[in-house]
Protein backbone atom coordinates (compact mmCIF):
# COMPACT_ATOMS: atom_id res chain seq x y z
CA UNK A 1 0.00 0.00 0.00
CA UNK A 2 1.27 3.46 -0.85
CA UNK A 3 2.52 5.57 2.05
CA UNK A 4 0.17 8.55 2.37
CA UNK A 5 1.45 9.76 5.72
CA UNK A 6 3.17 12.75 4.14
CA UNK A 7 0.11 14.03 2.31
CA UNK A 8 -1.08 17.49 3.30
CA UNK A 9 -4.83 18.15 3.15
CA UNK A 10 -6.10 21.56 2.05
CA UNK A 11 -9.81 22.04 2.74
CA UNK A 12 -12.09 24.91 1.74
CA UNK A 13 -15.82 25.53 1.59
CA UNK A 14 -17.54 27.00 -1.47
CA UNK A 15 -18.58 30.47 -0.35
CA UNK A 16 -18.13 34.08 -1.40
CA UNK A 17 -19.59 33.81 -4.91
CA UNK A 18 -18.20 35.26 -8.11
CA UNK A 19 -15.42 37.79 -7.44
CA UNK A 20 -13.90 39.86 -10.25
CA UNK A 21 -12.34 42.77 -8.35
CA UNK A 22 -9.56 41.01 -6.42
CA UNK A 23 -6.23 39.46 -7.26
CA UNK A 24 -5.87 35.73 -6.94
CA UNK A 25 -3.61 36.28 -3.91
CA UNK A 26 -6.26 38.20 -1.98
CA UNK A 27 -9.24 36.01 -2.86
CA UNK A 28 -10.50 33.52 -0.33
CA UNK A 29 -10.23 29.88 -1.57
CA UNK A 30 -14.01 29.36 -1.64
CA UNK A 31 -14.68 32.30 -3.94
CA UNK A 32 -15.05 31.78 -7.69
CA UNK A 33 -13.40 33.32 -10.72
CA UNK A 34 -16.09 31.76 -12.88
CA UNK A 35 -19.57 30.88 -11.66
CA UNK A 36 -22.11 30.45 -14.44
CA UNK A 37 -25.56 29.03 -13.75
CA UNK A 38 -24.44 28.02 -10.26
CA UNK A 39 -26.31 30.07 -7.67
CA UNK A 40 -24.90 30.83 -4.20
CA UNK A 41 -27.01 28.50 -2.09
CA UNK A 42 -28.58 29.82 1.10
CA UNK A 43 -27.88 26.35 2.55
CA UNK A 44 -24.19 26.71 1.71
CA UNK A 45 -22.18 26.07 -1.44
CA UNK A 46 -22.96 26.72 -5.08
CA UNK A 47 -26.06 25.06 -6.55
CA UNK A 48 -26.60 24.38 -10.24
CA UNK A 49 -29.74 26.35 -10.98
CA UNK A 50 -33.10 24.83 -11.82
CA UNK A 51 -34.61 25.22 -15.25
CA UNK A 52 -37.78 26.70 -16.68
CA UNK A 53 -40.80 25.29 -18.48
CA UNK A 54 -43.63 26.73 -20.54
CA UNK A 55 -46.47 28.02 -18.39
CA UNK A 56 -48.81 26.94 -21.16
CA UNK A 57 -47.77 24.82 -24.15
CA UNK A 58 -49.58 27.24 -26.48
CA UNK A 59 -47.89 30.35 -27.81
CA UNK A 60 -49.45 33.69 -26.95
CA UNK A 61 -51.31 34.61 -30.16
CA UNK A 62 -49.52 37.14 -32.30
CA UNK A 63 -51.13 40.41 -33.25
CA UNK A 64 -49.43 41.48 -36.45
CA UNK A 65 -45.98 39.92 -36.54
CA UNK A 66 -44.52 36.57 -35.56
CA UNK A 67 -41.52 38.44 -34.16
CA UNK A 68 -43.60 40.23 -31.51
CA UNK A 69 -42.24 39.64 -28.04
CA UNK A 70 -44.40 39.13 -24.97
CA UNK A 71 -44.88 42.56 -23.38
CA UNK A 72 -46.50 41.45 -20.12
CA UNK A 73 -46.60 38.19 -18.14
CA UNK A 74 -48.49 38.75 -14.89
CA UNK A 75 -49.91 36.21 -12.46
CA UNK A 76 -53.48 36.91 -11.34
CA UNK A 77 -55.92 34.59 -9.57
CA UNK A 78 -54.29 31.38 -10.77
CA UNK A 79 -53.92 32.46 -14.39
CA UNK A 80 -51.36 34.42 -16.36
CA UNK A 81 -52.23 37.68 -18.08
CA UNK A 82 -50.05 38.08 -21.18
CA UNK A 83 -49.81 40.90 -23.70
CA UNK A 84 -48.47 40.64 -27.22
CA UNK A 85 -48.83 43.37 -29.79
CA UNK A 86 -52.04 45.30 -29.16
CA UNK A 87 -53.93 42.50 -27.43
CA UNK A 88 -54.08 41.04 -23.93
CA UNK A 89 -54.83 37.39 -23.16
CA UNK A 90 -55.40 35.09 -20.19
CA UNK A 91 -54.62 31.40 -19.74
CA UNK A 92 -54.09 28.77 -17.09
CA UNK A 93 -51.49 26.05 -17.38
CA UNK A 94 -53.64 24.21 -19.94
CA UNK A 95 -56.05 25.24 -22.68
CA UNK A 96 -55.83 28.04 -25.18
CA UNK A 97 -55.20 31.72 -24.53
CA UNK A 98 -58.41 33.76 -24.18
CA UNK A 99 -58.39 37.33 -25.44
CA UNK A 100 -59.57 39.80 -22.78
CA UNK A 101 -58.49 43.17 -24.22
CA UNK A 102 -57.76 44.61 -27.65
CA UNK A 103 -57.40 47.92 -29.44
CA UNK A 104 -54.15 48.96 -27.78
CA UNK A 105 -51.88 50.69 -30.28
CA UNK A 106 -48.14 51.19 -30.06
CA UNK A 107 -47.92 49.43 -26.70
CA UNK A 108 -44.53 49.12 -25.05
CA UNK A 109 -43.48 46.92 -22.16
CA UNK A 110 -46.20 46.86 -19.51
CA UNK A 111 -46.05 47.57 -15.81
CA UNK A 112 -48.76 46.13 -13.57
CA UNK A 113 -49.96 46.17 -9.98
CA UNK A 114 -52.27 43.88 -8.02
CA UNK A 115 -54.62 45.43 -5.46
CA UNK A 116 -57.87 44.95 -3.57
CA UNK A 117 -60.60 47.59 -3.68
CA UNK A 118 -63.78 47.21 -1.62
CA UNK A 119 -63.25 43.46 -1.37
CA UNK A 120 -62.65 42.89 -5.09
CA UNK A 121 -59.24 41.82 -6.42
CA UNK A 122 -57.93 43.77 -9.40
CA UNK A 123 -54.85 43.94 -11.55
CA UNK A 124 -54.07 47.22 -13.33
CA UNK A 125 -51.62 47.64 -16.19
CA UNK A 126 -50.06 50.44 -18.23
CA UNK A 127 -48.02 50.31 -21.43
CA UNK A 128 -46.77 53.87 -22.08
CA UNK A 129 -48.97 54.42 -25.14
CA UNK A 130 -52.61 53.88 -24.09
CA UNK A 131 -54.90 54.49 -21.13
CA UNK A 132 -54.20 52.21 -18.19
CA UNK A 133 -56.67 49.33 -17.75
CA UNK A 134 -57.91 47.30 -14.81
CA UNK A 135 -59.19 43.73 -14.70
CA UNK A 136 -61.26 41.96 -12.04
CA UNK A 137 -61.04 38.47 -13.50
CA UNK A 138 -64.09 39.02 -15.70
CA UNK A 139 -64.03 42.45 -17.33
CA UNK A 140 -61.27 44.77 -18.54
CA UNK A 141 -62.07 48.44 -17.97
CA UNK A 142 -59.99 51.32 -19.33
CA UNK A 143 -59.18 54.01 -16.79
CA UNK A 144 -60.14 56.88 -19.08
CA UNK A 145 -62.34 59.07 -16.92
CA UNK A 146 -62.00 62.88 -16.89
CA UNK A 147 -58.40 64.01 -16.24
CA UNK A 148 -57.07 60.44 -16.32
CA UNK A 149 -53.52 60.17 -17.71
CA UNK A 150 -53.65 59.18 -21.36
CA UNK A 151 -50.49 57.11 -21.73
CA UNK A 152 -48.84 56.24 -18.42
CA UNK A 153 -45.86 53.89 -18.36
CA UNK A 154 -45.84 53.18 -14.63
CA UNK A 155 -48.70 52.36 -12.27
CA UNK A 156 -48.64 51.33 -8.59
CA UNK A 157 -50.92 51.51 -5.59
CA UNK A 158 -50.06 53.52 -2.48
CA UNK A 159 -52.19 54.67 0.47
CA UNK A 160 -55.45 53.37 -1.08
CA UNK A 161 -54.93 55.25 -4.35
CA UNK A 162 -53.39 54.53 -7.74
CA UNK A 163 -50.34 56.50 -8.84
CA UNK A 164 -49.35 56.96 -12.48
CA UNK A 165 -46.15 58.27 -14.08
CA UNK A 166 -44.18 58.10 -17.32
CA UNK A 167 -46.62 60.07 -19.50
CA UNK A 168 -44.89 61.16 -22.70
CA UNK A 169 -46.14 64.76 -22.38
CA UNK A 170 -45.48 64.92 -18.62
CA UNK A 171 -42.35 62.83 -17.93
CA UNK A 172 -41.73 64.58 -14.60
CA UNK A 173 -45.29 64.33 -13.26
CA UNK A 174 -46.88 61.93 -10.79
CA UNK A 175 -50.71 61.74 -10.99
CA UNK A 176 -52.80 59.99 -8.35
CA UNK A 177 -56.48 59.16 -7.87
CA UNK A 178 -58.72 60.20 -5.02
CA UNK A 179 -58.43 57.92 -1.94
CA UNK A 180 -60.18 54.54 -2.13
CA UNK A 181 -60.78 54.86 -5.86
CA UNK A 182 -58.99 53.75 -8.99
CA UNK A 183 -60.65 56.06 -11.53
CA UNK A 184 -61.50 59.36 -9.78
CA UNK A 185 -59.19 62.18 -10.89
CA UNK A 186 -61.30 65.01 -9.47
CA UNK A 187 -59.06 67.26 -7.38
CA UNK A 188 -62.02 68.18 -5.18
CA UNK A 189 -62.16 64.54 -4.04
CA UNK A 190 -58.47 64.30 -3.19
CA UNK A 191 -56.82 63.52 -6.52
CA UNK A 192 -53.73 65.48 -7.49
CA UNK A 193 -50.45 65.88 -9.34
CA UNK A 194 -46.92 66.08 -7.97
CA UNK A 195 -44.04 67.34 -10.10
CA UNK A 196 -40.37 66.49 -9.70
CA UNK A 197 -37.36 68.01 -11.46
CA UNK A 198 -36.16 64.91 -13.32
CA UNK A 199 -37.69 62.37 -15.71
CA UNK A 200 -39.35 59.56 -13.76
CA UNK A 201 -38.00 56.07 -14.51
CA UNK A 202 -39.90 54.00 -11.96
CA UNK A 203 -42.24 53.89 -8.96
CA UNK A 204 -42.11 51.54 -5.99
CA UNK A 205 -44.19 51.52 -2.79
CA UNK A 206 -42.16 50.35 0.19
CA UNK A 207 -43.36 50.32 3.78
CA UNK A 208 -44.79 53.81 4.49
CA UNK A 209 -43.29 55.61 1.49
CA UNK A 210 -43.64 55.71 -2.27
CA UNK A 211 -40.19 55.85 -3.87
CA UNK A 212 -39.99 57.87 -7.07
CA UNK A 213 -36.98 56.93 -9.17
CA UNK A 214 -35.76 59.42 -11.76
CA UNK A 215 -32.90 59.65 -14.22
CA UNK A 216 -30.72 61.76 -11.89
CA UNK A 217 -32.70 61.86 -8.64
CA UNK A 218 -34.58 59.68 -6.18
CA UNK A 219 -37.45 60.97 -4.02
CA UNK A 220 -39.85 59.43 -1.57
CA UNK A 221 -43.43 60.48 -0.90
CA UNK A 222 -44.67 60.13 2.68
CA UNK A 223 -48.05 60.88 4.21
CA UNK A 224 -51.55 59.51 3.73
CA UNK A 225 -53.53 61.90 1.50
CA UNK A 226 -53.05 65.06 -0.51
CA UNK A 227 -53.57 66.98 2.73
CA UNK A 228 -50.32 65.73 4.28
CA UNK A 229 -48.24 64.30 1.40
CA UNK A 230 -44.61 65.41 1.67
CA UNK A 231 -42.01 64.88 -1.05
CA UNK A 232 -38.57 64.19 0.41
CA UNK A 233 -35.27 63.79 -1.46
CA UNK A 234 -33.37 60.52 -1.08
CA UNK A 235 -30.49 61.66 -3.28
CA UNK A 236 -30.10 64.35 -5.90
CA UNK A 237 -26.87 62.96 -7.32
CA UNK A 238 -27.80 59.56 -8.71
CA UNK A 239 -30.80 57.93 -10.34
CA UNK A 240 -32.17 54.66 -11.68
CA UNK A 241 -31.25 53.55 -15.18
CA UNK A 242 -34.32 51.39 -15.72
CA UNK A 243 -37.51 50.94 -13.70
CA UNK A 244 -37.81 47.24 -14.56
CA UNK A 245 -34.78 46.54 -12.35
CA UNK A 246 -36.47 47.86 -9.17
CA UNK A 247 -37.42 45.12 -6.72
CA UNK A 248 -37.99 44.67 -3.00
CA UNK A 249 -35.24 42.35 -1.90
CA UNK A 250 -33.96 41.22 1.50
CA UNK A 251 -35.76 44.00 3.37
CA UNK A 252 -34.61 46.77 1.03
CA UNK A 253 -35.15 48.07 -2.50
CA UNK A 254 -32.57 47.09 -5.13
CA UNK A 255 -32.26 49.00 -8.40
CA UNK A 256 -29.80 49.49 -11.25
CA UNK A 257 -27.88 52.73 -10.99
CA UNK A 258 -25.24 54.03 -13.40
CA UNK A 259 -22.54 52.33 -11.32
CA UNK A 260 -24.20 48.95 -10.75
CA UNK A 261 -26.76 47.51 -8.37
CA UNK A 262 -27.68 49.70 -5.42
CA UNK A 263 -29.94 49.60 -2.40
CA UNK A 264 -32.16 52.50 -1.45
CA UNK A 265 -31.12 52.28 2.20
CA UNK A 266 -27.43 52.47 1.34
CA UNK A 267 -27.94 55.29 -1.14
CA UNK A 268 -30.13 57.26 1.26
CA UNK A 269 -27.75 56.82 4.18
CA UNK A 270 -24.54 57.83 2.43
CA UNK A 271 -25.76 59.73 -0.60
CA UNK A 272 -24.21 58.93 -3.96
CA UNK A 273 -20.82 57.69 -2.84
CA UNK A 274 -19.38 54.41 -4.03
CA UNK A 275 -20.30 52.53 -0.87
CA UNK A 276 -23.95 52.56 -1.93
CA UNK A 277 -23.14 50.05 -4.69
CA UNK A 278 -23.56 46.41 -3.69
CA UNK A 279 -22.20 44.86 -6.91
CA UNK A 280 -18.64 46.12 -6.71
CA UNK A 281 -17.17 42.60 -6.73
CA UNK A 282 -18.75 41.91 -10.15
CA UNK A 283 -18.50 45.47 -11.50
CA UNK A 284 -17.34 44.41 -15.00
CA UNK A 285 -20.80 42.91 -15.54
CA UNK A 286 -22.36 46.38 -15.22
CA UNK A 287 -19.88 48.49 -17.16
CA UNK A 288 -21.19 50.22 -20.27
CA UNK A 289 -24.88 49.88 -19.37
CA UNK A 290 -27.22 52.71 -20.30
CA UNK A 291 -30.88 53.64 -20.14
CA UNK A 292 -31.69 52.30 -23.60
CA UNK A 293 -30.89 48.69 -22.77
CA UNK A 294 -33.41 45.89 -22.33
CA UNK A 295 -33.51 44.97 -18.65
CA UNK A 296 -35.72 42.78 -16.50
CA UNK A 297 -35.53 41.44 -12.98
CA UNK A 298 -37.26 39.08 -10.59
CA UNK A 299 -36.92 38.06 -6.97
CA UNK A 300 -37.07 34.46 -5.74
CA UNK A 301 -38.15 35.04 -2.14
CA UNK A 302 -37.50 31.57 -0.72
CA UNK A 303 -33.90 31.78 -1.93
CA UNK A 304 -33.34 35.43 -0.92
CA UNK A 305 -32.29 35.86 -4.54
CA UNK A 306 -32.48 38.73 -7.01
CA UNK A 307 -31.98 38.13 -10.73
CA UNK A 308 -31.29 40.82 -13.32
CA UNK A 309 -31.33 40.00 -17.03
CA UNK A 310 -29.74 41.83 -19.96
CA UNK A 311 -31.90 40.81 -22.92
CA UNK A 312 -32.31 41.92 -26.51
CA UNK A 313 -34.09 40.77 -29.65
CA UNK A 314 -30.79 40.38 -31.51
CA UNK A 315 -29.16 38.18 -28.86
CA UNK A 316 -29.82 34.46 -29.00
CA UNK A 317 -31.24 32.76 -25.93
CA UNK A 318 -28.02 30.83 -25.26
CA UNK A 319 -26.00 34.07 -25.25
CA UNK A 320 -28.39 36.12 -23.12
CA UNK A 321 -26.66 37.18 -19.92
CA UNK A 322 -27.74 38.05 -16.43
CA UNK A 323 -26.53 38.25 -12.85
CA UNK A 324 -27.71 36.50 -9.68
CA UNK A 325 -27.43 38.29 -6.33
CA UNK A 326 -28.01 36.38 -3.10
CA UNK A 327 -28.15 38.00 0.33
CA UNK A 328 -26.22 36.05 2.95
CA UNK A 329 -26.08 37.71 6.35
CA UNK A 330 -24.77 41.24 5.81
CA UNK A 331 -23.15 40.47 2.45
CA UNK A 332 -24.12 39.70 -1.13
CA UNK A 333 -22.83 36.85 -3.27
CA UNK A 334 -23.07 36.86 -7.06
CA UNK A 335 -23.06 34.54 -10.04
CA UNK A 336 -23.55 34.77 -13.80
CA UNK A 337 -26.72 33.71 -15.60
CA UNK A 338 -26.69 32.45 -19.16
CA UNK A 339 -29.61 31.14 -21.22
CA UNK A 340 -32.69 32.98 -19.84
CA UNK A 341 -34.02 35.67 -22.21
CA UNK A 342 -36.96 37.54 -20.66
CA UNK A 343 -38.88 40.29 -22.41
CA UNK A 344 -41.00 40.78 -19.26
CA UNK A 345 -41.16 39.22 -15.81
CA UNK A 346 -43.32 38.75 -12.74
CA UNK A 347 -43.17 36.92 -9.43
CA UNK A 348 -45.65 36.39 -6.64
CA UNK A 349 -46.10 34.12 -3.64
CA UNK A 350 -49.42 32.30 -4.12
CA UNK A 351 -50.69 29.83 -1.51
CA UNK A 352 -47.22 29.71 0.02
CA UNK A 353 -45.54 28.88 -3.30
CA UNK A 354 -43.25 31.16 -5.30
CA UNK A 355 -44.40 31.67 -8.89
CA UNK A 356 -41.64 33.17 -11.05
CA UNK A 357 -42.59 34.00 -14.64
CA UNK A 358 -41.04 35.51 -17.72
CA UNK A 359 -42.36 36.22 -21.17
CA UNK A 360 -39.90 35.57 -23.99
CA UNK A 361 -39.12 37.09 -27.35
CA UNK A 362 -40.38 33.83 -28.91
CA UNK A 363 -43.99 34.51 -27.85
CA UNK A 364 -44.20 32.00 -24.98
CA UNK A 365 -44.55 32.51 -21.24
CA UNK A 366 -42.27 30.44 -19.04
CA UNK A 367 -42.21 29.56 -15.37
CA UNK A 368 -38.77 29.57 -13.78
CA UNK A 369 -37.55 27.23 -11.04
CA UNK A 370 -39.12 24.27 -12.84
CA UNK A 371 -37.44 21.16 -14.22
CA UNK A 372 -33.78 20.45 -14.92
CA UNK A 373 -33.31 22.24 -18.25
CA UNK A 374 -34.30 25.36 -20.13
CA UNK A 375 -37.45 24.05 -21.81
CA UNK A 376 -35.54 21.22 -23.43
CA UNK A 377 -32.22 23.04 -23.80
CA UNK A 378 -29.29 22.08 -21.57
CA UNK A 379 -28.17 24.34 -18.73
CA UNK A 380 -24.47 25.09 -19.11
CA UNK A 381 -23.08 25.31 -15.59
CA UNK A 382 -19.48 26.29 -14.89
CA UNK A 383 -17.42 26.76 -11.73
CA UNK A 384 -13.76 27.77 -11.47
CA UNK A 385 -11.90 28.27 -8.24
CA UNK A 386 -9.17 30.86 -7.71
CA UNK A 387 -5.59 29.74 -8.33
CA UNK A 388 -4.73 28.10 -5.02
CA UNK A 389 -1.15 28.22 -3.77
CA UNK A 390 -1.90 26.73 -0.33
CA UNK A 391 -0.29 29.72 1.29
CA UNK A 392 3.05 29.54 -0.53
CA UNK A 393 3.39 30.10 -4.27
CA UNK A 394 7.12 29.30 -4.14
CA UNK A 395 6.78 25.61 -3.29
CA UNK A 396 5.92 23.01 -5.89
CA UNK A 397 3.18 20.57 -4.87
CA UNK A 398 2.48 17.14 -6.25
CA UNK A 399 -1.25 16.47 -6.09
CA UNK A 400 -2.68 13.06 -5.36
CA UNK A 401 -6.41 13.33 -4.77
CA UNK A 402 -9.42 15.66 -4.74
CA UNK A 403 -12.37 15.02 -2.46
CA UNK A 404 -15.58 16.83 -3.42
CA UNK A 405 -18.28 17.44 -0.84
CA UNK A 406 -21.58 17.92 -2.66
CA UNK A 407 -25.34 17.74 -2.09
CA UNK A 408 -27.12 15.82 -4.87
CA UNK A 409 -30.79 16.01 -5.76
CA UNK A 410 -30.41 13.14 -8.24
CA UNK A 411 -27.51 11.68 -10.22
CA UNK A 412 -24.71 14.08 -11.19
CA UNK A 413 -23.17 14.31 -14.67
CA UNK A 414 -20.26 16.72 -14.80
CA UNK A 415 -16.55 16.98 -15.59
CA UNK A 416 -13.78 17.97 -13.18
CA UNK A 417 -10.73 19.75 -14.58
CA UNK A 418 -7.46 20.41 -12.77
CA UNK A 419 -5.34 23.30 -14.05
CA UNK A 420 -1.86 24.16 -12.82
CA UNK A 421 0.22 27.35 -12.58
CA UNK A 422 -2.42 29.85 -13.67
CA UNK A 423 -3.17 27.86 -16.84
CA UNK A 424 0.12 28.83 -18.43
CA UNK A 425 0.31 27.57 -22.03
CA UNK A 426 3.48 25.53 -21.43
CA UNK A 427 2.06 23.64 -18.42
CA UNK A 428 0.55 20.19 -18.84
CA UNK A 429 -3.24 19.98 -18.66
CA UNK A 430 -4.64 16.67 -17.46
CA UNK A 431 -7.72 15.38 -19.24
CA UNK A 432 -11.11 15.84 -17.63
CA UNK A 433 -11.99 13.60 -14.73
CA UNK A 434 -15.64 12.44 -14.78
CA UNK A 435 -17.62 13.77 -11.83
CA UNK A 436 -20.44 11.28 -12.28
CA UNK A 437 -22.64 9.63 -9.68
CA UNK A 438 -24.71 6.77 -11.01
CA UNK A 439 -26.84 6.40 -7.88
CA UNK A 440 -30.06 8.38 -8.05
CA UNK A 441 -30.71 9.94 -4.66
CA UNK A 442 -34.38 10.14 -3.70
CA UNK A 443 -36.09 13.50 -3.31
CA UNK A 444 -39.40 13.18 -1.49
CA UNK A 445 -42.35 14.00 -3.72
CA UNK A 446 -40.38 13.70 -6.98
CA UNK A 447 -38.57 10.33 -6.95
CA UNK A 448 -40.13 7.01 -7.90
CA UNK A 449 -39.85 3.89 -5.77
CA UNK A 450 -37.48 1.39 -7.33
CA UNK A 451 -35.52 3.98 -9.35
CA UNK A 452 -33.92 5.93 -6.49
CA UNK A 453 -31.99 5.19 -3.33
CA UNK A 454 -33.85 6.18 -0.17
CA UNK A 455 -32.00 6.99 3.02
CA UNK A 456 -28.81 7.90 1.14
CA UNK A 457 -26.27 10.50 2.19
CA UNK A 458 -27.41 14.10 1.85
CA UNK A 459 -23.83 15.42 1.63
CA UNK A 460 -21.66 12.58 0.27
CA UNK A 461 -17.97 12.75 -0.65
CA UNK A 462 -16.67 12.08 -4.15
CA UNK A 463 -13.04 10.90 -4.16
CA UNK A 464 -11.01 11.40 -7.33
CA UNK A 465 -7.31 10.51 -7.71
CA UNK A 466 -5.54 13.10 -9.86
CA UNK A 467 -2.14 13.64 -11.38
CA UNK A 468 0.17 16.56 -11.93
CA UNK A 469 2.14 19.13 -10.00
CA UNK A 470 2.52 22.87 -9.83
CA UNK A 471 3.04 25.89 -7.66
CA UNK A 472 -0.69 26.68 -7.81
CA UNK A 473 -3.76 24.76 -8.83
CA UNK A 474 -7.27 25.71 -9.96
CA UNK A 475 -10.34 23.50 -10.07
CA UNK A 476 -13.05 23.60 -12.69
CA UNK A 477 -16.41 21.86 -12.72
CA UNK A 478 -18.31 21.90 -16.00
CA UNK A 479 -21.84 20.59 -15.69
CA UNK A 480 -23.04 18.76 -18.77
CA UNK A 481 -26.59 20.03 -18.36
CA UNK A 482 -28.12 16.57 -18.37
CA UNK A 483 -28.77 16.10 -14.65
CA UNK A 484 -30.83 17.59 -11.87
CA UNK A 485 -29.40 20.43 -9.77
CA UNK A 486 -26.81 19.72 -7.09
CA UNK A 487 -24.69 21.86 -4.76
CA UNK A 488 -20.91 22.01 -4.61
CA UNK A 489 -20.24 22.35 -0.88
CA UNK A 490 -16.46 22.24 -0.68
CA UNK A 491 -13.21 20.56 -1.70
CA UNK A 492 -10.23 18.86 -0.10
CA UNK A 493 -6.93 18.76 -1.99
CA UNK A 494 -4.31 16.25 -0.92
CA UNK A 495 -0.70 16.89 -1.99
CA UNK A 496 2.98 16.36 -1.22
CA UNK A 497 5.04 19.50 -0.71
CA UNK A 498 8.19 19.57 -2.81
CA UNK A 499 11.19 21.85 -2.97
CA UNK A 500 11.18 25.63 -3.13
CA UNK A 501 12.18 27.17 -6.42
Amino acid sequence: MADESGLSPYVFACEGGLVLDQSTFSMQPGMALELQNFEPDTKGGYRRISGYEKWNSNIVPQDASASEKVLMSAYFNGSVIAARGGKVYKAGTTGSWTQIDTGRTGAGKYTHFRYNLAGTKYIVWADGANYASKYDGTTVTDINTTNAPTNPQYVVGFKSALFFAGMSSEPQSLIFTAPFTDNDFNSANGSGTINVDSTITGLFPFRDALYIFCQERIFKLVGNTIADFVLQPVTREIGCINGFTIQEFAGDIVFLGPDGLRTVAGTERIGDVELGTISRQVQPRFEGLNDVGEYDSVVIPDKTQYRIFFSDTDITRNNTKGVIAVRKGDAYEFADLRGIRPSCTDFVVASGESVVLHGDYDGYVYRQEQGNDFDGNVITGKYRSPDLSMGDAGIRKTFQRIIINYAPEASVNADLFVRYDYEAPNVARPAAYPFDTATVVAVYGTSSYGTATYGGQSNPLFRQPIEGSGFAVALRVNDRGTSAPYSLKGFQLEFDAGARR
